[in-house]
């Protein structure tokens, strides 16, 4: 089974800012379901939304899809 790390990484970043699903959701204008689909690895965002949730948490792209520490 492949590990989706950009799911780790959504719920890593998520849980250390000490926010819920449902608040990411509706600062980034999606709904919660839509978080829960990313941080279960079954849904990966676009890449406009992806640059979004990396400015948000104040990080890189490639951070949130593993390739760096």
């Amino acid at each position: 089974m492949k590990v989706n790390k950009f799911a780790i990484q959504l719920k890593y970043l998520r849980e250390e800012k000490g926010i819920t699903q449902t608040k990411l959701a509706k600062d980034l204008c999606l709904s919660q379901t839509t978080i829960a689909k990313y941080e279960s690895g079954t849904h990966e965002p676009d890449y406009e939304l992806l640059i979004k949730i990396a400015k948000y948490f104040d990080t890189t792209t490639d951070f949130l899809l593993g390739l760096e520490d």
